[in-house]
C-alpha cells in the first residue's frame, strides 16, 4: 500500500523513484520495497517530478518541532517560577535591611548549634579518657582482665565522639550554604524591585 498519502499516488499516470539504500534506481507504480523509508520522488509520464518525499525528513522536522515546543513549554515554566519566586520574595522582605536581619538571626541560631555541638564534644573527652585511665590500672596493675562493662563504655564514647564531630563538621560547612542561600535572596530581591528587564 502506498504510504505517501499522495491523491495521485496510484493514479497510473505517475511513477515513484528512489535510490534505493544500494544506491540502485528504483521505479513502480506503487512505492517498491527497496523505496521504503528513503527520499521518494513521483513522476508524471513526461518525466517531470511533481513531489518530492522525505519519510526521514519529514520525522526529523516533527522532531524538531516537539523539540522547539518542549524548548517553550521550559521556558514559559521557568518564567512562572521566576515570577512565584519574585512575589515569595516581595511579599517576604520590604527591603534589602530585613534579608540581612534575617540572614544575622540564622548565623546566630548556628553558632549557638556549633557551640553546643563543641561542648558535646568537650563532655564526651574526658569522660572517655576516663575509661582509658582505668583501663589502664588492670593492664599495668595486674588486676587482670578489665570487665567488659569498661570495654563498652569506650566504645560507646568512641560513637558518640565520631557523631559529634561529623555532626559539627557538618554544621560548620552549613554556614556557607546559609550565606550563599542570603546573597542569592538579596540578588533576586533587587531584580525583583527593579523589574523585568527589557
Amino acid at each position: 500500500a502506498p504510504i505517501v498519502g499522495h491523491s495521485q499516488a496510484n493514479d497510473r499516470n505517475y511513477t515513484y523513484r528512489c535510490v534505493g539504500k544500494d544506491k540502485k534506481k528504483y521505479y513502480g507504480q506503487t512505492v517498491p520495497a527497496a523505496c521504503i523509508g528513503q527520499p521518494l520522488e513521483l513522476i508524471n509520464k513526461q518525466g517531470l517530478v511533481v513531489k518530492r518525499i522525505d519519510p526521514e525528513g519529514e520525522e526529523k522536522e516533527r522532531l524538531a518541532k516537539e523539540a522547539e515546543a518542549e524548548k517553550k513549554r521550559e521556558i514559559e515554566t521557568a518564567q512562572k517560577d521566576a515570577l512565584r519566586r519574585n512575589r515569595a520574595l516581595l511579599a517576604t522582605y520590604q527591603n534589602e535591611k530585613e534579608i540581612e536581619d534575617a540572614r544575622a538571626r540564622e548565623l546566630s541560631d548556628h553558632r549557638q548549634q556549633v557551640r553546643e555541638g563543641e561542648n558535646k564534644i568537650a563532655e564526651i573527652k574526658p569522660r572517655r579518657g576516663g575509661f582509658e585511665k582505668e583501663m589502664a590500672i588492670y593492664k599495668e596493675g595486674g588486676k587482670g582482665e578489665p570487665p567488659q562493662r569498661l570495654r563498652e563504655e569506650i566504645t560507646n564514647a568512641d560513637i558518640d565522639l565520631k557523631a559529634q564531630q561529623t555532626l559539627l563538621e557538618v554544621k560548620k560547612k552549613d554556614a556557607l550554604a546559609i550565606n550563599a542561600r542570603y546573597d542569592e535572596d538579596r540578588k533576586l530581591y533587587k531584580e525583583a524591585i527593579s523589574g523585568p528587564r527589557r
